[in-house]
């Protein structure tokens, strides 16, 4: 092979991105509905991890739970649904609980097939499987024989929560998240920078990224306590 059919091969090589999600973020949903665009230059392999874990080991409060960000938050992906030509329709209540969705498609084995099935059960139609009608609905156009009992079993807990530690090991703090060559791609409008990284070969071509990576901290907010010992200090 020459070097030039050596080069073009390595630019043509497919990359694989583990997809961190849950099905309780719209934003996933919007996310799960653009990742076919990614293909074949980068391969998914589809995560579910429970969303509250990750706020939870970063100190975070979720977006629907700062009232003003939700009011935001939902309006913003009802826009950006539209813009990228998605249905959605919100489900009745949100936060919802989405561990049964989550160990749903564990025990689909995590396939594109089955994920973006539940996705668009509850982010295109609009429905949560909270009554035994719409869950029987779900389960059987997954094809899950047994669904209660599956879901139920310790080896489908376990790859939740590994899934999840994985997560937060490499430093996840937000759902949806790409990671791809060591590199993290949080959010639907990520989707095209984490294609323009692989595109380069899974590198940073440009000197300012390393830098901004490396830049030091200027200063550094105060805990709670000391904070307000200066403010009764009139500080």
């Amino acid at each position: 092979m020459t070097p030039t059919a050596a080069a073009a091969r390595s630019r043509e090589a497919t990359v694989i991105a583990d997809w961190y999600f849950d099905f309780v973020s719209p934003f996933a949903y919007l996310q799960s509905e653009r990742l076919a665009t990614l293909a074949p230059r980068i391969e998914i392999r589809y995560k579910p991890v429970l969303f509250a874990a990750l706020l939870d080991a970063h100190g975070h409060k979720g977006p629907a739970e700062i009232p003003a960000k939700r009011t935001f938050i939902y309006r913003q992906c009802l826009w950006q649904a539209a813009r990228m030509g998605v249905p959605l329709r919100f489900p009745p209540e949100h936060p919802f609980n989405p561990l049964p969705l989550l160990r749903l498609a564990i025990a689909c084995d995590s396939t594109p097939a089955a994920i973006h099935r539940i996705f668009r059960f509850v982010w295109r139609d609009g429905r949560l499987p909270d009554l035994p009608i719409e869950w029987a609905e779900l389960v059987n156009d997954l094809g899950l024989a047994r669904a209660e009992a599956r879901i139920a079993a310790p080896e489908v807990k376990d790859e939740l929560r590994r899934n999840t530690d994985e997560a937060i090991a490499r430093g996840v703090w937000g759902v949806p998240t790409l990671h791809l060559a060591g590199e993290l791609f949080w959010g639907v409008d990520a989707t095209a920078m984490a294609a323009d990284f692989a595109a380069a070969n899974c590198r940073w071509i440009e000197p300012e990224y390393a830098r901004v990576a490396d830049l030091p901290v200027g200063a550094v907010r105060a805990p709670k306590a000391r904070a307000a010992a200066r403010r009764g200090r009139g500080q």
